[in-house]
């Protein structure tokens, strides 16, 4: 398993945030995270990337336990994605993605012809690679999205975190970025993000950890742990799952009904 969350608990002070969660993400597979805001999202992937210390239980990445390991052994095992938004600085996109280098470079040290060789092909891969050079203000929050992700690449961790990937960006940016992902998962890497969107869980992730009060309300394939039940019992409005057939394909929606 890429991720192994094993009883996992944490508190900040008196106020407990996580009880005991369980969840597993295998090599190569992508995770939805869902749950309404304060649920203990963030708190959550704190502790995958080994910023927080659980009170009980443990988190371990590709069999290694999160707290036995100093931030350049775990940027080697785990990279974090965060959320697309307008940068203070106008770097350009090949910057943006030589900074995912640091843990593979001496404090002082400059990137080396390998490194960009390296950032180059991470946004080639990504598709955005014709706009290596242009600032990271003057693009898309969809293709600023992608160079986060071509960052976290070039760190070479094959487990990936993201926060909310997608909560900036239109329908077409957001499908765009979220095929990408899922193409890393079919070269190996491994996925979890969180979401408000139940379709988007459907649709990109191949399991799914449903969250309430800091402790998990459902898991599993998306299938079978986002029913129409468990998804009213989350948001705390009447909702639906229906099946949309397309092209052949089916897939199940969710559909809010709206409020009382």
């Amino acid at each position: 398993m890429s991720i192994e969350i094993s009883a996992l608990s944490f508190a900040y002070g008196e106020t407990p945030v996580l009880r005991g969660i369980d969840f597993t993400v295998p090599d190569g597979e992508s995770a939805a995270v869902l749950g309404p805001n304060g649920v203990g999202k963030s708190t959550l992937f704190r502790c995958l990337l080994g910023f927080l210390d659980p009170s009980e239980g443990s988190v371990r990445v590709n069999g290694k336990d999160m707290r036995s390991l100093d931030r350049r052994a775990a940027a080697r095992e785990i990279a974090y994605i965060p959320q697309s938004c307008v940068p203070s600085f106008n770097y350009t996109l090949l910057e943006v993605v030589l900074m995912g280098l640091n843990n593979r470079m001496g404090l002082l040290e400059s990137p080396k012809a390998e490194h960009k060789k390296a950032a180059l092909e991470a946004l080639d891969s990504l598709g955005i690679a014709h706009l290596a050079y242009r600032g990271s203000g003057k693009v898309s929050g969809g293709e600023r999205q992608l160079a986060l992700l071509a960052r976290a690449m070039v760190q070479n961790a094959r487990v990936l975190v993201m926060d909310e990937p997608t909560a900036n960006l239109d329908c077409g940016n957001s499908a765009r970025v979220m095929e990408r992902v899922m193409n890393l998962t079919r070269e190996g890497y491994t996925v979890i993000f969180s979401t408000h969107d139940p379709n988007q869980a459907f649709r990109y992730a191949h399991r799914v950890l449903a969250m309430q009060g800091g402790k998990v309300l459902s898991a599993g394939p998306p299938e079978t742990a986002l029913t129409a039940r468990t998804l009213t019992q989350l948001y705390g409005v009447p909702m639906a799952v229906c099946p949309v057939t397309v092209e052949g394909r089916t897939f199940p929606v969710s559909v809010t009904l709206g409020g009382e």
